[in-house]
C-alpha cells in the first residue's frame, strides 16, 4: 500500500503541510478541490498512487505509472493578493529544481511550469485557483525507465538522468520542504524567487517557437521580467508573455 511507503516522512513535513494518501483518484487536483470547497485546511497534500484522469496544462494527459512516479496536489490559501497567485507556478518550479539540486541533479526550469533534466521533462506543475484557495498539482518522474513512444524523446526521470534509484518518499519530503519556503515568497519577496528562476531558466538566450493567444511566434528569449513574464524578442520588437504553450527550442 502506498500509505506505508510515505508514513515515515509524514511527521517530518513542515507546518502546515499534512499528507493524505489514496491508492486511487480521478485527478488529485479535482479531488483536492472538492476537499478545499468543504473546508479542508491549508497545507493538505493529496497524493495518489493511481490517477484515472491525471492531467497537465490545457488538459493534456500526464503519464504517471504506479510505484514509479509522484502525483500529488497541495492546497494553499495564500495571504498574497489573488492577482499574484499565478506566480506560484514559478515558485513551485524553483522549489522542485532546488530540491533536485540537493539530490545532485542540475535541474533547469522551462518557463512557466516544467522542470528539466538534461533537456528533458522530469516534472510538471499545474496551478488552479478557487474562490479562496489555490491547488498546486505536481507530477514527478522518479524511477521510470521507459516512457510511451509519444513522449520517450522528451521525458526523463530522476533515476534515468542520475543513474541511480531514488525513494519516492524522500523526493516528496525534499520538495515539500522547498515549497514551504518558496510559495510564501510570491508577494514581497518575489524578487528572491525570480533570482533563482533566472539562474536556472532553460530558455534564456534560446531561439524558440511558441503559441500565444494571438497566434504562433518565433524569437529569442531575453529572460524573465520583474513580474515573472517571459521576455521575447521577435522581428517586430520585444514583448512580455503571461502565457505561452508548446514552447520549443529551435536548433541553430
Amino acid at each position: 500500500m502506498a500509505q506505508g511507503e510515505f508514513h515515515a516522512i509524514a511527521a517530518s513535513l513542515p507546518d502546515p503541510f499534512h499528507l493524505l494518501v489514496r491508492e486511487n483518484a480521478t485527478s488529485t487536483n479535482d479531488e483536492l478541490r472538492a476537499l478545499a470547497e468543504n473546508g479542508a485546511k491549508e497545507g493538505l497534500i493529496l497524493l495518489a498512487e493511481n490517477q484515472s484522469a491525471g492531467r497537465g496544462r490545457r488538459g493534456a494527459a500526464w503519464f504517471s505509472p504506479s510505484g514509479e512516479s509522484l502525483a500529488f496536489s497541495i492546497l494553499l490559501r495564500p495571504q498574497a493578493p489573488k492577482a499574484l497567485w499565478p506566480r506560484l507556478a514559478l515558485a513551485s518550479g524553483l522549489a522542485l529544481a532546488e530540491a533536485f539540486g540537493k539530490m545532485g541533479a542540475e535541474a533547469l526550469i522551462k518557463w512557466p511550469n516544467d522542470v528539466w533534466l538534461q533537456q528533458r521533462k522530469v516534472a510538471g506543475i499545474l496551478v488552479e485557483s478557487g474562490k479562496d484557495f489555490v491547488i498546486v498539482g505536481i507530477g514527478i518522474n522518479v524511477t521510470t525507465l521507459e516512457f510511451p513512444p509519444e513522449v520517450a524523446a522528451i521525458a526523463t526521470s530522476l533515476q534515468l538522468a542520475m543513474g541511480r534509484p531514488f525513494l519516492r518518499a524522500d523526493v516528496l519530503a525534499a520538495v515539500i520542504h522547498q515549497l514551504s519556503q518558496r510559495c510564501a515568497q510570491i508577494g514581497n519577496h518575489f524578487d528572491e524567487v525570480l533570482d533563482g528562476v533566472r539562474l536556472r531558466c532553460a530558455l534564456t538566450g534560446q531561439h524558440v517557437s511558441l503559441l500565444t493567444s494571438s497566434g504562433p511566434k518565433t524569437g529569442w528569449i531575453e529572460g524573465i521580467s520583474p513580474g515573472g513574464e517571459l521576455i521575447l524578442r521577435t522581428s517586430y520588437g520585444v514583448e512580455t508573455l503571461m502565457q505561452a504553450d508548446e514552447i520549443r527550442l529551435i536548433p541553430l
